[in-house]
């Protein structure tokens, strides 16, 4: 095959295309189509024809299979503890413990505490996580199925029915003998310090000594529910929240089962993505998806649940939201019927999805369907890449040579003899020139250690200041291309060529880097490949031909124009406007990016300033004015 492919190469007719200059006119409308073709693949997908219904992969959780028998008096233990954790609202964390430990133990389950404390953008993340192990009477402690109810939500409201509810859970599933797995019942100060520090020390990965490590364990965990009910009033639905750090996401059985139990068996509306009236429409389908996608490109902590998904456990949080008829029991039912079908599974959950995109409760997208969306958006950058590789090598713009004839002369042409065979093509007035790579690379190398630089910065700067230190970053991001532009007009080692090598270099960097990450963070990848998408077609573009030694110039108007247009989508502009848009404060975003640094091993920076912005940088100073 190979020998096959050579010969092929080296057909006359195969060398004489690669010759001609006319070719160097396509990468730009074969990457523009690339980029087109890459939107409307992604806006077909909530197309019928394009996504699935879902379904249950794995036959033995049996979903909504089980008759539930949670409520009547357990609704007066319910209230009971109601009233004592009411009681201990605004007390102090040592207080809070004794008596959650105390209740633990009064219903005959092993208690134990853990506390932590972690630093990030100079604030203080502290508290004191209380859990409690039920052992399975049908077990041998090798598997354990946890419930999670933190003392504040997201929204940092009190979550007096959720933590009432776990302990009325735990009491009534002390009374079945049917659990093959252990449960595990975990009270966390907060949403997002409390569980990462719990689960980071069960798998002994904790940072002591400012995590303590886990008095008692049990085995591994299969799977974790999180129930958030911070309403003094009946709920009407349940809001699924699923996103998970750096874009990963719980198995899909998990969510699957979650629904067939709540909408099927219980009767309880679903909805996800604060999508709270979903029609089913195209338009809901896609603001759905898109706002998932929004939510896996961040990669931030979205729940209690986001720190169990990096150590491969399926975890998914329960928010009750709205007005209606459903009350505390509806919920534990539902909490029932659920563990009971994990406590069905023969293995860890492996059959159904980990990557897709959701677009309403029972509707999806593989990654087989969607990947090829993010994958053109990256090939583009290739694609330029290569034709800028092209005009770098040549010692001048080619151009074909007159095939205008005078009285009695012929018109030049290079005769290509192969084999048997002859091909007649127009003289070019070009030579093929060496490549000078040493000082594109270093450029290029060095703008990417560059990042590091507001990597760190943003990582470390405290709290109180960070907005103001974007605002500045993004004032000085004005002045770096313009100065890098300016020492690099001023050096004599910079020939047109060595730039032409740079841009070709970034892009082929910029490409390789995408199409990697988009196997990895989908949302991701496309988001930053659609914002980078100016830098293929900005700059020295190789369109046009010349017979003189330098590329052909662009007019400073035009120059001035690209310029600005790359300030606009230079990523603290993207962050300013994306944080006006959904109505964020910038210094918060700061902070929750610095927190999930910290604590999380959130990795969104280090795309967004290591390669997003070197890539911006290196086509910033391209498209200078100065040069």
């Amino acid at each position: 095959m190979a020998l096959i492919l050579l010969k092929i190469i080296e057909a006359p007719a195969i060398l004489a295309l690669r010759r001609d200059p006319r070719l160097l006119k396509v990468p730009p409308y074969l990457s523009a189509i690339c980029i087109f073709v890459g939107v409307v693949w992604l806006l077909l997908l909530p197309l019928n024809e394009y996504s699935r219904q879902t379904y249950i992969s794995e036959n033995a959780l049996l979903p909504g299979q089980v008759h539930t028998y949670f409520g009547g008096s357990e609704q007066n233990v319910f209230n009971a503890y109601q009233y004592e954790i009411q009681a201990l609202a605004g007390k102090e964390q040592e207080e809070i413990t004794a008596k959650l430990v105390e209740i633990f133990k009064s219903a005959g389950l092993r208690a134990a505490s853990q506390k932590y404390k972690y630093e990030a953008a100079g604030k203080s993340y502290h508290g004191e996580n209380v859990y409690s192990i039920l052992h399975a009477p049908r077990g041998d402690a090798t598997e354990a199925i946890v419930l999670v109810a933190a003392w504040t939500n997201m929204q940092g409201d009190l979550n007096v029915r959720g933590v009432t509810l776990a302990l009325t859970m735990a009491r009534y599933f002390k009374r079945w003998s049917l659990w093959s797995k252990d449960i595990i019942v975990l009270i966390t100060t907060d949403s997002k310090a409390g569980p990462q520090a719990w689960v980071d020390a069960y798998h002994d990965e904790h940072q002591f000594p400012f995590v303590e490590p886990l008095p008692i364990k049990s085995g591994a965990l299969q799977g974790v529910v999180v129930v958030d009910n911070a309403l003094d009033h009946r709920f009407e639905s349940l809001h699924i929240v699923y996103d998970g750090i750096n874009g990963q996401l719980p198995n899909l059985d998990l969510f699957n089962t979650a629904v067939s139990i709540a909408s099927g068996q219980m009767g309880i509306g679903v909805s996800l993505q604060r999508m709270w009236n979903h029609g089913d429409s195209y338009r809901e389908r896609l603001q759905t998806m898109l706002r998932g996608m929004v939510s896996q490109g961040l990669g931030h902590v979205s729940g209690p649940h986001s720190s169990f998904i990096p150590y491969h456990v399926d975890a998914i949080t329960f928010q009750a939201v709205g007005q209606g008829w459903q009350d505390d029991m509806a919920m534990g039912r539902f909490v029932e019927s659920t563990f009971r079908s994990l406590n069905n599974l023969l293995e860890h959950f492996h059959q159904s999805f980990f990557f897709y995109l959701l677009m309403q409760a029972n509707r999806f997208v593989s990654i087989g369907t969607y990947l090829p969306s993010a994958m053109l958006v990256a090939v583009n950058f290739t694609i330029m890449a290569i034709a800028l590789w092209i005009q770098s090598g040549r010692s001048s713009a080619p151009k074909l040579a007159s095939t205008t004839t005078e009285k009695g002369s012929e018109p030049e042409v290079d005769v290509v003899k192969k084999g048997g065979m002859l091909a007649v093509t127009p003289k070019l007035e070009s030579a093929t020139r060496e490549r000078q790579l040493f000082l594109p690379i270093a450029l290029v190398v060095s703008m990417h250690f560059l990042g590091v630089i507001p990597l760190y910065i943003f990582n470390h700067t405290n709290s109180t200041i960070l907005h103001h230190t974007l605002l500045a970053f993004t004032f000085s991001n004005l002045l770096l291309p313009v100065l890098l532009a300016s020492l690099i007009s001023r050096s004599a080692l910079f020939s047109s060529s060595n730039m032409l090598l740079t841009q070709c270099i970034s892009l082929l960097l910029l490409g390789m880097f995408l199409a990697t990450l988009c196997t990895l963070n989908f949302s991701l990848a496309l988001i930053v490949g659609l914002l980078s998408t100016p830098l293929s077609f900005l700059g020295r573009r190789p369109i046009s031909f010349s017979s003189s030694e330098e590329s052909p110039k662009t007019s400073m108007a035009t120059k001035l124009f690209e310029s600005a247009l790359l300030h606009l989508l230079s990523p603290p502009v993207v962050a300013f406007a994306g944080c006006m848009w959904w109505g964020v404060d910038v210094g918060q975003m700061l902070l929750e990016a610095a927190f999930g640094w910290r604590v999380s091993g959130l990795w969104t920076q280090v795309v967004v300033w290591c390669v997003w912005w070197p890539a911006w940088l290196v086509g910033a100073v391209i498209v200078s004015p100065l040069l």
